[in-house]
C-alpha cells in the first residue's frame, strides 16, 4: 500500500510539473495566431446602469446581437481561416453578485465564458479574452480623477476581479491570453502612468494565481489604444513581468473613420465610400465620396510606429479591431467600385500587419443588414453559419496569403496534403495570386493557407 501511495505521489508531481511548465511565450505564439475574429456584441453586451449589480444575467449574450454561440458558430469561423478569436466581455457590468464592495463575479457567468472558451480551444483556435467596456467602470475614468488615492482604489479592484478570471482559467495552456482592458480613455501622458498603473495591478493579480498563469501571455492596451499616443507614451520596459517575453501591446485600427463607418459628421463632412486609388471614381456625382486621405501609404505609415516602438523590440502587437462598415449602393457600377474597396482595405490592412508582426482581429457584430450606405461590420451571419461580406472575408485571406510574419515578401503558411478544401466556394488562388477554379488541380492557396490537390 506504501508503494503505491508513493507511485501516486510521483504521478502527481510529474503531472503537476507537465502541467505547470513554462509556456510558449509571447514571440513563439505570435505567427500562429493570424488572422483573428472578434466575437463582437455577445459577452460585451448589457446596460450601464448594470454596473456593480447582477441585473445582465445570462441573457446578457443575446442583448447586443440575437443568436447564442455554439461549437457550431466557432468551427465556422475557423473554417474560414481565421486562427484565433477575442472575445469581448463584460464582468463588472451585470454580473457581479455583491456589488462593488466585493466585486464577485456570477459563477453562473464564469462557466459560461468558459465554455465559450472551450468552444474555442476545441476548434483549435488561440483565445484572447478580455474585460471590454463593462460600463466603464475603470476604462472611462481617466479624464475624472486620476490622483493617488483613485489610482489605488481602482488598483485593488482591478486585481480583485482579474484574480478571479485567472484562477478560473488557471490550466488552460498558452491558447488561452488575456487582456485587461479594451480602449481605455487615456489621452494625456498623466493618464497613460495612471493606465500602466492599472495594467501592472493586472498583470500582477495573474501571476499571482500560478499555475500557467505565471507564464501566460497578457496583453496590455495603449493609451485610446491609439497607434500614435502608444507610439508615443508606453514603454514596456517599464512593467514588471517575473515572466520573460509574455507580454503583447494592443491598438485598434478605423482610419479614416470617414470610411470605416465610425464617422458622424458633425460638420457636414461627406462619407467615403472608395478607398484605394485604383477604386477612385473619376468622375460624377459620386467623386466626392473619395478618400481623401487614410489609404495604403497611410497604413504603412502607421504598422511602421508599432513595428519601431514594439515589434522591433520583441513585442508582439495586437490589433484587437479594425473593420470598414459594407454598404449597400443601387448603382451596380458604384457597388462594384465599394465592394473592391472594402475588399483592398481588407486585404491591404492584413497584409501590411502581418508583414511587421501584428496580429489582426477582424471586427464582427452579427448583424447582417447594411441599411443601405449606412452599412455594417458583419462578416459571419452566425444564425445561418454563413459569410455575409464575402469582400471583407476574401480581402482578410489574401491579404495573409500576401505576407510573411515579419517579412516584407509573400509566403503562405501550410502545406496541407490530400484534404478537401474546407469551404465549397474557395476563392482559390495560383502561387501567382491569380484566382482559379475550385478544384484545380496542383499547389493553391485557399483561406491563407496551401493546400495541394490531387
Amino acid at each position: 500500500m506504501k508503494k503505491v501511495r508513493k507511485s501516486l505521489l510521483i504521478l502527481a508531481v510529474l503531472y503537476s510539473t507537465v502541467s505547470f511548465a513554462q509556456l510558449p511565450n509571447a514571440i513563439e505564439i505570435a505567427p500562429k495566431m493570424y488572422p483573428g475574429w472578434n466575437l463582437g456584441n455577445t459577452l460585451e453586451g448589457g446596460g450601464t446602469d448594470n454596473v456593480y449589480t447582477n441585473k445582465g444575467g445570462l441573457g446578457a449574450e443575446k442583448a447586443w446581437q440575437g443568436t447564442t454561440t455554439t461549437q457550431e458558430i466557432i468551427d465556422f469561423v475557423a473554417a474560414q481561416g481565421f486562427k484565433s478569436v477575442r472575445l469581448p466581455a463584460a464582468w463588472v457590468m451585470g454580473h457581479i453578485i455583491d456589488g462593488e464592495e466585493g466585486m464577485t463575479i456570477d459563477p453562473a457567468w464564469m462557466a459560461r465564458v468558459k465554455e465559450i472558451v472551450d468552444y474555442c480551444i476545441h476548434a483549435n483556435l488561440y483565445v484572447l479574452l478580455n474585460d471590454h467596456w463593462d460600463g466603464g467602470w475603470i476604462q472611462g475614468t481617466f479624464k475624472k480623477d486620476i490622483s493617488e488615492p483613485t489610482i489605488e482604489q481602482y488598483s485593488a479592484k482591478m486585481k480583485r476581479l482579474w484574480s478571479q478570471i485567472a484562477e478560473a482559467f488557471k490550466d488552460y495552456d498558452e491558447h488561452l491570453l488575456f487582456a485587461g482592458l479594451n480602449e481605455p480613455e487615456a489621452e494625456t501622458e498623466a493618464q497613460t502612468k495612471a493606465l500602466m498603473t492599472y495594467e501592472q495591478a493586472f498583470i500582477d493579480a495573474v501571476r499571482a494565481t500560478g499555475g500557467n498563469n505565471a507564464t501566460r501571455t497578457l496583453v496590455v492596451q495603449g493609451p485610446n489604444t491609439s497607434i500614435e499616443l502608444s507610439s508615443k507614451w508606453v514603454d514596456m520596459s517599464k512593467f514588471n513581468d517575473p515572466a520573460k517575453n509574455a507580454l503583447m501591446i494592443e491598438v485598434h485600427y478605423y482610419s479614416p473613420p470617414q470610411f470605416t463607418g465610425v464617422w458622424e459628421g458633425p460638420n457636414g463632412d461627406e462619407p467615403f465610400y472608395f478607398w484605394g486609388a485604383a477604386n477612385h471614381v473619376p468622375s460624377g456625382s459620386y467623386k466626392k465620396y473619395n478618400c481623401t486621405w487614410g489609404e495604403e501609404a497611410y497604413v504603412r505609415e502607421q504598422f511602421d510606429m508599432m513595428k519601431k516602438s514594439f515589434t522591433d523590440k520583441g513585442v508582439p502587437v495586437i490589433l484587437g479591431e479594425y473593420g470598414a462598415n459594407w454598404r449597400e449602393f443601387s448603382n451596380s457600377s458604384i457597388q462594384k467600385k465599394h465592394d473592391a474597396s472594402i475588399l483592398l482595405f481588407h486585404k491591404t490592412i492584413n497584409e501590411e500587419a502581418v508583414k511587421r508582426g501584428i496580429i489582426p482581429y477582424v471586427w464582427d457584430i452579427n448583424n447582417p443588414n447594411r441599411y443601405g450606405t449606412g452599412g455594417i461590420m458583419c462578416v459571419i451571419d452566425r444564425s445561418s453559419l454563413s459569410v455575409f461580406d464575402k469582400n471583407t472575408l476574401e480581402g482578410i485571406m489574401t491579404g495573409v496569403a500576401a505576407a510573411t510574419w515579419g517579412g516584407p515578401s509573400s509566403g503562405i503558411r501550410d502545406v496541407v496534403l490530400d484534404r478537401p478544401f474546407f469551404t465549397p466556394d474557395g476563392p482559390f488562388y495560383n502561387m501567382a495570386g491569380q484566382r482559379v477554379a475550385p478544384g484545380t488541380k496542383g499547389l493553391v492557396i485557399a483561406r491563407g493557407r496551401k493546400w495541394i490537390v490531387r
